[in-house]
C-alpha cells in the first residue's frame, strides 16, 4: 500500500532518506546507512517500507517489531560494531499504516569532534558517506580530513620546525603589514620586528623543540613561496581562469606553479579580487566630493574569496580553482562545509577550516567572524536582483563550490500587473529540439544549464538547486536521455554528463 512519505519530505533533498525492506530482521546495509548519513547531514532510515521506480514510496511491513526495536539498541550499543550511538528513544519510531507496521530511524548528523562515525572497529575500512547514488566507503584521505576537523587547534597553527623566518618572502610581509598600517595608523604591533609581528597574528610561533620562533602552515600559505609551500602542503595549487571570450579559451589565466609570482595565498587573494570585480557594473556613490567604489557587491565578493581560502583543505587534491565569465564567478575549494551547509546558510557559527589564515585576513579588514558572511553575500544579491547564488558540495574528493550569477531574476506580469518569477516547472517553451519537433520544458532547460556549469552533478544537487523532487528530475533525465538531448560518461559516482 502506498505510504505517506509526506511525513518526511524535509528528508527528500540531497539524498537523506532511505527504504529498507527488512521482512527477515535488520538488513546489514543498514549500518552502512547510519554511519554515511552520521558522516553527512543526518537523514532517516525507514524499515518496512520500499521505494518503487517512479519515486512513490510503499510499505512491506514488518513482523516482530518489539525485537526488531530491541535487536537495534543491541547492535547500535556495541561499540565493537558501532563506533558511536548518536540516537536517543525518540529517534526510533514506530509506524501503524493500515495493517502495516514500520519504524522510522531518525539518524542526526555528528559533530565534528564525533565524526567519522565508522563500523565493525575498522576506522579505514568502515567508514562511510552518502552521495547522489547512496552509501560508499571513504578513502583514506576522506578519514584522514575528518579527523584533521576533530580538534579545536586548526592544522594551519602548526609550528613547522623544519622553516625559518627567512624562508618566508619578505615582499609579501611587508605588503600585508602595509595595508595593515593603513587600516589601523599607530597600530600597537607597528614598531615591532617582522618575527615579533609574525607571532602577533599568528603566522609564527615558538617552537616547543629549540623554543625558536619558526613559520606556522598559515604563515607558510600566506607568505610564503610556492616551492617552499609545497613541501608541507603536496596538493597545493591556485588556479583562476577567465573566460570572457568563447573564441579564446583563456582570456586571463593566473596559476601558483607558474613561477613568475610568488603563489602564496596573499598575493593570490588580492590579484584576483582585482581580476573578479574590475567589470561590476555597480554604480558608484559619492561621500561628498568623494567617489566611492567599495559597494556591498565588491566587499560581498572579498567575504567570499576569503571564505574560500580560509575554508579550504589544503591536503585534499584539485586545488582552488577561481571561474569567472560574463554571467558567473564560480569559486571552489577543496573540502567539505565544517558547519553543514544549512548552517552556513543560516549564519550565526563561524567554524573556519583554517583559524590563523581566516584571523589574519580580518587583521587587514577583510572577512567575518561572526558567521554572517554567507547569508551577507545572499542578501547583497538579493538587492541586486540578481539570481540566487548556489553552493554545492561533491565527496570524494571533498570539495565546496559556490556559483555566483550576475544574472538578473527573470520576471513576468501577472494577471493583476504584478510581478512575478518564473514559469511553471513543466510548462512546454517554444524551443524545438532535435528533428522530433519536440518541445523543451523549462525544467529541461534548467538542467542544461546546470550540466553546462558542473558536468559532474549529481540528480539530487539538480533536484536541490531547481527546488523540484527528486523523482521529477530522475524522470525527466531520463527522458533528456532517450530523447538525445544529453547523454552520460563513465561511471555514477565518477562520471560526467554531456550536453548534445
Amino acid at each position: 500500500m502506498d505510504f505517506d512519505i509526506r511525513l518526511f519530505d524535509d528528508y527528500r533533498e540531497n539524498n537523506r532518506l532511505e527504504a529498507k525492506k527488512a521482512r527477515g530482521g535488520l538488513p546489514n546495509s543498514l549500518w552502512d546507512t547510519y554511519s554515511a548519513m552520521a558522516n553527512c547531514y543526518g537523514g532517516v532510515i525507514l524499515l518496512g517500507v520500499i521505494e518503487r521506480e517512479d519515486g512513490s514510496f510503499a510499505t512491506t511491513g514488518l513482523k516482530d517489531i518489539e525485537k526488531l526495536k530491541k535487536d537495534f539498541w543491541n547492535v547500535i550499543n556495541d561499540r565493537k560494531k558501532v563506533s558511536i550511538n548518536l540516537l536517543t528513544d525518540e529517534d526510533v519510531k514506530a509506524y501503524e499504516i493500515h495493517d502495516d507496521v514500520v519504524m522510522a530511524i531518525h539518524v542526526p548528523q555528528a559533530t565534528r569532534e564525533e565524526k567519522p562515525v565508522y563500523l565493525n572497529d575498522n576506522l579505514f575500512g568502515g567508514t562511510f558517506r552518502r552521495n547522489g547514488e547512496g552509501d560508499y566507503h571513504c578513502t583514506p584521505g576522506e578519514v584522514r580530513a575528518m579527523i584533521r576537523d576533530q580538534t579545536e587547534e586548526t592544522s594551519d597553527m602548526k609550528v613547522l620546525d623544519e622553516l625559518e623566518i627567512s624562508d618566508l618572502n619578505l615582499d609579501t610581509i611587508h605588503a600585508y603589514r602595509s595595508r595593515h598600517a593603513a587600516l589601523r595608523p599607530n597600530h600597537v604591533w607597528e614598531k615591532l620586528s617582522d618575527a615579533e609581528y609574525l607571532e602577533q597574528i599568528g603566522a609564527a610561533r615558538q617552537s616547543r623543540t629549540d623554543k625558536r620562533i619558526r613559520p606556522t602552515g598559515a604563515g607558510l600559505l600566506m607568505f610564503g613561496e610556492e616551492n617552499k609551500i609545497l613541501y608541507e602542503y603536496p596538493e597545493y595549487f591556485l588556479d583562476y581562469r577567465e573566460m570572457l571570450d568563447p573564441t579564446i579559451r583563456w582570456t586571463d589565466r593566473l596559476q601558483s606553479s607558474s613561477g613568475d609570482w610568488t603563489g602564496n595565498l596573499f598575493d593570490f587573494f588580492f590579484r584576483v579580487n582585482s581580476k573578479i570585480t574590475k567589470d561590476l557594473k555597480i554604480p558608484f556613490k559619492l561621500d561628498g566630493i568623494t567617489r566611492i567604489d567599495d559597494t556591498p557587491v565588491h566587499k560581498a565578493m572579498r567575504e567570499a574569496l576569503a571564505n574560500c581560502l580560509t575554508n579550504t583543505d589544503f591536503f585534499v587534491p584539485r586545488g582552488i580553482v577561481i571561474r569567472k565569465d560574463a554571467e558567473h564567478v564560480i569559486m571552489e575549494n577543496p573540502g567539505y562545509i565544517r558547519t553543514g551547509k544549512n548552517q552556513m546558510l543560516k549564519g550565526g557559527i563561524s567554524d573556519p577550516r583554517n583559524k590563523a589564515l581566516m584571523k589574519m585576513f580580518n587583521i587587514i579588514g577583510i572577512g567575518e567572524r561572526a558567521g554572517s558572511g554567507v547569508p551577507d553575500i545572499f542578501d547583497v544579491w538579493k538587492s541586486q536582483g540578481w539570481e540566487t547564488p548556489v553552493i554545492e558540495e561533491q565527496y570524494n574528493p571533498d570539495r565546496t563550490i559556490l556559483i555566483l550569477p550576475f544574472v538578473q531574476k527573470q520576471l513576468s506580469q501577472g494577471n493583476n500587473g504584478s510581478k512575478i518569477q518564473n514559469e511553471p516547472i513543466n510548462e512546454p517553451i517554444n524551443e524545438p529540439i532535435n528533428s522530433i519537433g519536440y518541445e523543451k520544458t523549462l525544467l529541461e532547460k534548467r538542467i542544461i544549464d546546470i550540466l553546462v556549469m558542473n558536468s559532474n552533478i549529481s540528480q539530487p544537487q539538480m533536484a536541490e538547486i531547481i527546488g523540484v523532487s527528486l523523482s521529477s528530475v530522475k524522470r525527466t533525465i531520463k527522458k533528456m536521455v532517450e530523447s538525445g538531448q544529453i547523454k552520460h560518461e563513465g561511471s555514477k559516482k565518477s562520471g560526467r554528463w554531456i550536453v548534445l
